[in-house]
């Protein structure tokens, strides 16, 4: 590589993450909250309980804690682009078999190939891209990226319309080819890792060539934990346990917040709105967790998220029908606690870990949070179905998000993190696989 050719004047790591963003946009809008829409066009069709329909949700989850530490060695060793693009056309398929269900074991098959899908569409595959090719911009990186997914709140009123208009059927349909138009493109924009290309973290210049360079002296050092070390050190467990408590939450909310409103006699309108509203105002949290971790610690800003996060679940189990005015503040709360939480534990795990291994070290941690998404639909399904209110299962709730904001709280510090690892190196002197 030539070291004196004219260097772009914007980081490619920049194309990256915005092709990242609306891959995130577009699959977390239309399969993570999007599901929240179809779920009682389902019910209605097939008689189905809420137990029943959420657990192909959890389904879902199941699929992406279990492929989560295999796509983390994946892209660690093929890189994003395969398994994106593969993950496209899979996620395309369960769709259109989604629209061709004629039972529950359709059904269920139909999630079990989609969340195959996203698997390698994102959390493991597209964070391990951004972290590789950002270190001091990395929080403002992770926010954006992760912000997709506030964004794709805005495709639950669009798929809410298609399927008001088209029935649900075509409009999983409409999805699945959304799915090949879009996402599959952006992923050919993907690079595994900036020393591949020429380029350095961040997009710093250096003076020597190739794929080893050295950085000047004033290069922080970066800790490379290895997944067995990692699994071995408590800060790992803090933060995959602490993670699972959030989609324990946060995957119920978003599965039943359209039939919980509609419980309540609230307008599919209203319903189809909040829905919107909940993933797009995570958009402030997620941006602004860069600028807050900058002046306070990640540990802190992380340990508030769940704060928020209590207090919105609180807030969610005393809305009524002549009580719409909390759902203002369940959203604010709820939301931003959410977007907090998000790109802060991403960080952490960086922090605490390194790049050479990040992806097997967080598909680990993905695989573990993810029993948090498996368990938190089902069991408010069943607890509307037992006791036909939703309320016992959003105050239990935050009991959970409690329990992840102590166990931030109480996460080793980072010096001990790097004293009980073995293989110390500069920052930039990672190994190229």
């Amino acid at each position: 590589m030539d070291s004196n050719r004219k260097r772009p004047k914007v980081f490619y790591g920049w194309y990256i993450v915005g092709a990242c963003l609306v891959i995130i946009l577009y699959t977390g809008g239309v399969v993570h909250f999007g599901f929240t829409a179809i779920f009682e066009p389902i019910a209605e069709e097939f008689g189905w309980s809420y137990a029943h329909i959420s657990l192909a949700g959890s389904l879902r989850g199941l699929e992406m804690g279990l492929f989560a530490p295999l796509m983390g060695l994946l892209v660690d060793r093929w890189g994003p682009r395969k398994l994106i693009l593969g993950g496209s056309i899979l996620i395309c398929t369960g769709l259109l078999l989604l629209s061709r269900i004629t039972s529950l074991v359709t059904f269920y098959g139909a999630f079990a190939l989609i969340a195959v899908g996203m698997s390698t569409c994102t959390s493991t595959v597209i964070m391990t891209v951004v972290t590789n090719w950002f270190r001091r911009r990395a929080g403002l990186a992770i926010g954006i990226v992760s912000s997709g997914w506030g964004l794709g709140g805005v495709l639950v009123p669009v798929i809410t319309r298609l399927i008001d208009i088209l029935q649900w059927r075509m409009a999983m349909v409409a999805a699945g080819l959304g799915t090949l138009i879009i996402v599959s493109p952006l992923s050919m924009l993907l690079r595994h890792k900036p020393e591949h290309y020429g380029y350095q973290v961040d997009g710093d210049v250096s003076n020597t060539t190739g794929t080893k360079k050295v950085q000047p002296s004033t290069t922080p050092v970066e800790v490379n934990i290895n997944a067995k070390q990692a699994l071995r050190n408590r800060a790992f467990w803090h933060l995959a346990i602490s993670g699972m408590c959030h989609m324990f939450a946060s995957g119920a909310v978003v599965t039943h917040i359209m039939p919980y409103l509609s419980s309540l006699n609230i307008a599919r309108s209203v319903s189809s709105l909040v829905a919107f509203l909940l993933p797009v105002v995570t958009i402030g949290g997620r941006l602004g967790s860069s600028w807050l971790s900058d002046r306070f610690s990640s540990r802190l800003v992380y340990t508030a998220g769940f704060a928020l996060m209590t207090a919105g679940l609180l807030i969610f189990g005393n809305v009524a029908a002549g009580k719409l005015w909390l759902l203002a503040p369940f959203v604010i709360t709820f939301s931003l606690g959410w977007g907090l939480n998000v790109p802060t534990r991403i960080s952490l795990h960086r922090d605490y870990f390194g790049r050479e291994n990040f992806g097997i070290i967080l598909g680990f941690a993905t695989g573990i949070m993810m029993i948090g998404n498996i368990t938190g639909a089902p069991l408010a399904g069943w607890i509307f179905d037992t006791w036909g209110t939703y309320q016992w299962a959003w105050l239990g709730y935050s009991a959970v998000t409690s329990m992840g904001a102590i166990l931030v709280f109480t996460i080793p510090s980072f010096r001990g993190t790097i004293q009980q690892s073995d293989k110390l190196t500069p920052a930039g002197h990672e190994k190229v696989s």
